[in-house]
């Protein structure tokens, strides 16, 4: 009786672990990755009552996303796309482009925000007001993206 259930038990564990080794790994990457929205849009007044500091922080956090969303628009909109989605094959060579775009929108960034941490805060209040502005309404335009598809 012993050696019964102990050969059932292993010959489960064994049936478990061939079938766990036959499943298929969900290799696809997302068309956009990272930070995708803000948390809040503002007007001129909310803008125009906080500190150079804070307006900083909401330039920077309003780049992120355009770099993240822009450039792949022509693809995809929010995140969660991937190639297979789009009916673009699964080869190496297209997940090696992907890869190298995601990689270069990682360095542009970071050398971005570098950048911008070191010039921005001599720039002018008003005019760090009105780009936030922009970035803003550039992003709320994203809503009607599909407006311009036509079938």
């Amino acid at each position: 009786m012993k050696t019964k259930s102990t050969l059932l038990i292993l010959i489960f564990f064994l049936m478990t672990s061939m079938g766990f080794s036959q499943k298929k790994k969900d290799t696809s990457m997302n068309i956009i990755s990272g930070k995708v929205n803000i948390s809040k849009y503002h007007n001129h007044d909310e803008l125009d009552r906080m500190s150079k500091g804070e307006l900083l922080t909401l330039y920077t956090e309003r780049i992120k996303v355009i770099v993240n969303i822009l450039p792949n628009i022509a693809f995809a909109t929010k995140p969660g796309i991937t190639m297979s989605d789009l009916g673009i094959p699964d080869t190496k060579e297209n997940k090696k482009a992907l890869e190298n775009n995601i990689e270069a929108s990682v360095n542009y960034f970071d050398s971005t925000i570098e950048f911008q941490k070191t010039i921005l805060p001599y720039s002018d209040t008003r005019d760090l007001i009105a780009a936030i502005l922009f970035y803003e309404e550039t992003l709320k335009s994203l809503h009607t993206y599909n407006d311009y598809k036509t079938d």
